[in-house]
C-alpha cells in the first residue's frame, strides 16, 4: 500500500490505517526510537505514541512522505523521553554519542536570544550540509539524525569504518568553520 492511500485512510478516519502504518513503517520507527532511547519497551511506547500524534495531524497535515513524517515524530518523542529519562540518571545511547560529537561544532542555546536563533541555525547547516557530497550527507544525516552507529553506517554505504568516521570528522569540522563565518560561536 503506498504513502498516499495510507493518508486517506487517516483522512477518512479509518482505524486500519493504524494497522497499515504500523505494518510498512513499524519496524523503521522501532530502529528510530531504539537508537535515541536505548530501552526496547520505551522505543515502543514512542512508536506507540507515534501512531496516535499521526492520527491526530491527520487531519489537517496531508503528508506526501508518510515515513518521513512518521520518522519526525518518532524522533520528537524519543528524544522527549530521553530528556526526561536523562534528568533522572545519566544514560549513554547511540543519540547521546552522536549529541556529544556535535557539541565541538554547534553552538550552545542557553539565553533566550540564542534560542530564537535556533530557526536561522537550522538554515544555515541545512545549505552546509547541501554542500556535501551525498555520501557524505547521508552519514551525517544518519549519524546526527537517525542515530545510526559508525558501523551501521558503513554498513548501509557499503564503507569502511575508518572512511565514515573520516568523513564525519571532517563534516563537522566543515560545519564548524561554515558557522563561524556566518557568524555563530563555537
Amino acid at each position: 500500500m503506498n504513502d498516499q492511500h495510507i493518508v486517506e485512510l487517516y483522512w477518512q478516519r479509518d482505524e486500519s490505517a493504524l494497522r497499515v502504518t504500523a505494518a510498512c513503517y513499524g519496524a523503521a520507527l522501532t530502529a528510530v526510537a531504539q537508537r535515541i532511547l536505548d530501552d526496547p519497551a520505551e522505543s515502543e511506547e514512542a512508536v506507540n505514541d507515534t501512531y496516535l500524534r499521526a492520527w491526530n495531524a491527520m487531519p489537517p497535515h496531508k503528508p506526501t512522505k508518510l515515513g518521513a513524517f512518521l520518522a519526525k515524530i518518532t524522533r520528537e518523542l524519543a528524544i522527549d523521553r530521553y530528556r526526561r529519562r536523562r534528568a533522572e540518571k545519566r544514560t549513554a545511547s547511540q543519540y547521546a554519542l552522536s549529541l556529544e560529537e556535535l557539541g565541538e561544532c554547534i553552538p550552545g542555546g542557553e539565553t533566550p536570544d540564542e534560542a530564537l536563533d535556533y530557526g536561522v541555525l537550522a538554515q544555515h547547516i541545512g545549505a552546509y550540509l547541501s554542500t556535501l557530497k551525498p555520501t557524505v550527507r547521508q552519514a551525517f544525516v544518519g549519524r546526527y539524525f537517525f542515530a545510526l552507529s559508525l558501523q551501521e553506517i558503513a554498513d548501509k554505504q557499503d564503507a569502511t569504518l575508518s572512511w565514515v568516521k573520516t568523513a564525519l570528522h571532517r563534516a563537522r569540522k566543515g560545519l564548524r568553520e561554515y558557522l563561524e563565518k556566518e557568524g555563530y560561536s563555537v
